[in-house]
């Protein structure tokens, strides 16, 4: 069988609403980006950051890092990721796109991802947390918490905002007791030809209702095989965010 090649590409975004700039702000001393860069190098050997500022740009280069310039016109992570890849050369077979505000992600969560490609059928994959039954319902409702639906063989049949499935005759409550739920960590893979396709397709119905792209992908007859994770990593999005990782990454290194 025919060895499969990977790239990793963190894109990053200088803009965004509630956090400008936090790429490139300090964690435990390093940038975020570097953390994310780091991370995500100790398991794929090409590791490449796609983004559309200059700041961002020469913190990558100077901490070693490769990075790609590409246009502040894209409206999502997965097209800079096909113009990073494409400027990058496009040589590799799979493209794993993380998330540049992910510091914590894990080497586990990359060789989860990366053998969901075991399955030559497989056209884009991405990974869910089982939901903690423990954990107050709450939580599973937030809507910024995509929740996810699988078939038998771990394909993804739907992504959602609401909590699906619904479970009749049966409080909300005590759903996530009745029923396994996952929700969505936001790393994808795709194979090169894949990505190079779904970012020409024009946004679907049910892309624009929930705002999740990767139902335009599902709409169009892709498969996303899903791997599963028990890590709970911790996004940035907002300074406060920050603050929690500095907290988580303090008491990681007194455990050491």
């Amino acid at each position: 069988m025919q060895h499969t090649t990977f790239i990793g590409i963190i894109p990053a975004r200088y803009a965004s609403t509630r956090f400008p700039g936090k790429p490139l702000a300090m964690l435990g001393g390093q940038p975020v980006i570097q953390r994310v860069y780091n991370q995500v190098r100790s398991v794929i050997e090409n590791v490449i950051v796609a983004t559309d500022d200059d700041r961002i740009a020469h913190a990558v280069e100077a901490f070693g890092g490769k990075c790609v310039m590409t246009s502040p016109k894209h409206k999502s992570g997965t097209d800079r990721c096909m113009e990073a890849y494409t400027r990058n050369g496009g040589n590799e077979d799979v493209v794993i796109n993380i998330q540049g505000d992910e510091p914590f992600v894990q080497p586990s969560q990359l060789e989860t991802i990366m053998k969901c490609f075991d399955d030559e059928s497989t056209d884009i994959a991405t990974l869910v947390k089982p939901f903690d039954p423990r954990r107050p319902y709450a939580e599973l409702a937030n809507p910024n918490s995509p929740k996810v639906v699988v078939d038998n063989k771990w394909n993804a049949l739907y992504f959602s905002r609401s909590v699906v499935p619904y479970l009749r005759n049966t409080e909300p409550a005590d759903w996530p007791l009745r029923h396994q739920y996952y929700t969505h960590l936001g790393m994808y893979a795709y194979r090169a030809r894949v990505l190079q396709a779904i970012t020409a397709l024009p946004q679907s119905s049910l892309e624009l209702a929930e705002s999740l792209e990767q139902l335009r992908w599902i709409e169009n007859g892709y498969r996303i095989k899903v791997g599963v994770s028990d890590i709970e990593t911790i996004g940035i999005d907002t300074p406060q965010d920050l603050a929690r990782a500095e907290e988580h990454l303090r008491k990681a290194c007194n455990q050491k």
